[in-house]
């Protein structure tokens, strides 16, 4: 207990400190999912390197260009020995994001006619991706559905699905360790049981990573996709797909580029790939922010990943009881949230939509409008997670067999699927959050929404899902 009060205390500074522009400027920030937030330290260490030293294409052997390879090496190592990955059995491919990541492991994936590939229902679409990739070569695809009211994976479903690998022939399960729509944390332990079916696995670990540890020591996927923004806020475009090696080498690109070849000959047809990570990167690599990766991965280290974990645990705890907690002035609830209304196994992001007296969904363009209007940062829609969202909505069921119906617009199409609402309201706490945050939301949606008829009028139309 005196452990965790020191680590409050010490975030607490932190906040008035390293985050102090939050209260400054009056920010209520409730998107870590979507992004996470820079400290002061890191932004002073960027410039700091920069204006202390020359740095160059990374593509040459001249001083500047040594100088920023040395800097990228010791980056693949701080990222390796964080994530305590052995560089004997993992390395690092630098991607601009997770999604990155994701689509070099489906473009050069060995998917053939009768390979398999596993998805959860809850992928981010980075993932959901990788089927087209799967069905391009004739590889077949299975969704492990997502069930109501927890939107948990069914688990025997996924273990039946496992367990029927068999043949010669590849195949891949992906999932995420973290939802990015409900919070739901996945179980790690799928990871082993699905090397012992034969299967590679790729985790998603960009929603898990910023307030979670993750040691590859313990768990060993064969690909993990990571955008590093989400960690720590800055830098922005800089990703990685951590591989071990052996499952990098199966892998078999279907083009080449700058960076990614020993030679090639435009005449002869012919060309020689890289034989270690560089034949993933393509072109010039982010050398002058790669090196904000390890700033930042000793920034999360100084603080301690597991004290930033207890206190989203316990602020996530405090919103799930606050909001299942308010009511109108006739006693029906405010909120109805997706997903475990508890904190076990789950992670700091809130999926819910606002009710009004009468149970009528609050639409979520007037949440994203108002919110935004009393500076609060939250995102509402299906973020890019279709699958969690049609099981949060219940319309499996509608869209077995379906395309658009002919509709014209994605209002059209959302009446059509007797949606009461088109996405719902995410709110996600990270390594800045405190107990301020939670009040100000809570106190907000009470003041704006208690008693509120709800009503459409005066909403612009919806441009996407």
């Amino acid at each position: 207990m005196a452990e965790d009060r020191g680590a409050h205390r010490k975030l607490d500074g932190l906040r008035a400190t390293e985050y102090d522009y939050l209260d400054r400027d009056r920010h209520v920030y409730l998107d870590y999912t979507g992004s996470g937030l820079a400290s002061r330290s890191q932004l002073r260490a960027h410039y700091d390197r920069l204006s202390s030293g020359l740095f160059g294409n990374p593509h040459s052997e001249n001083p500047p260009s040594a100088a920023s390879t040395e800097l990228v090496d010791e980056t693949r190592r701080a990222v390796l020995s964080y994530l305590h990955a052995s560089p004997e059995e993992y390395t690092v491919v630098f991607t601009p994001n997770a999604t990155g990541a994701c689509r070099l492991v489906g473009e050069a994936y060995p998917f053939q006619p009768g390979a398999q590939l596993i998805l959860s229902t809850d992928n981010h679409n980075s993932v959901n991706g990788l089927r087209e990739f799967a069905r391009a070569r004739g590889a077949h695809t299975t969704h492990i559905p997502v069930r109501a009211p927890d939107l948990r994976v069914d688990e025997a479903a996924m273990v039946k699905a496992i367990e029927s690998g068999h043949g010669p022939h590849p195949r891949l399960l992906a999932y995420p360790a973290q939802s990015n729509f409900s919070g739901v944390q996945h179980p790690l332990r799928w990871v082993e049981l699905a090397h012992q079916h034969g299967f590679d696995v790729l985790l998603d670990a960009a929603a898990y990573l910023p307030t979670n540890p993750l040691r590859l020591d313990v768990v060993t996927p064969d690909f993990v996709a990571i955008s590093w923004y989400k960690v720590f806020g800055y830098p922005t475009g800089v990703g990685c797909l951590v591989a071990r090696q052996e499952a990098l080498a199966r892998l078999r690109r279907p083009w080449f580029s700058g960076g990614t070849i020993v030679a090639v000959s435009v005449q002869a047809d012919w060309h020689w790939m890289m034989d270690d990570e560089s034949a993933f990167e393509d072109g010039t690599l982010n050398f002058l922010s790669i090196p904000d990766v390890r700033i930042g991965l000793s920034w999360i280290e100084s603080i301690g990943i597991e004290s930033i974990q207890r206190r989203v645990r316990e602020l996530t705890g405090e919103l799930l009881t606050r909001l299942t907690g308010l009511r109108h002035s006739n006693g029906r609830p405010m909120a109805w949230i997706y997903g475990p209304l508890d904190t076990r196994d789950r992670g700091g992001t809130i999926a819910l939509n606002l009710l009004d007296p009468d149970g009528v969904w609050v639409d979520e363009r007037r949440v994203a409008t108002e919110s935004a209007a009393a500076g609060i940062a939250l995102r509402t829609g299906c973020f890019c997670n279709p699958g969690a969202g049609e099981s949060a909505f219940e319309i499996l069921e509608v869209m077995v067999g379906s395309t658009n119906w002919g509709a014209r617009t994605v209002d059209e199409y959302l009446d059509r699927m007797g949606l009461r609402t088109g996405g719902a309201v995410r709110i996600s706490l990270g390594i800045a959050s405190n107990q301020a945050d939670v009040h100000s939301f809570i106190g907000w949606v009470e003041q704006t929404y208690r008693d509120r008829p709800a009503t459409t009028e005066g909403l612009a139309p919806r441009l996407r899902c």
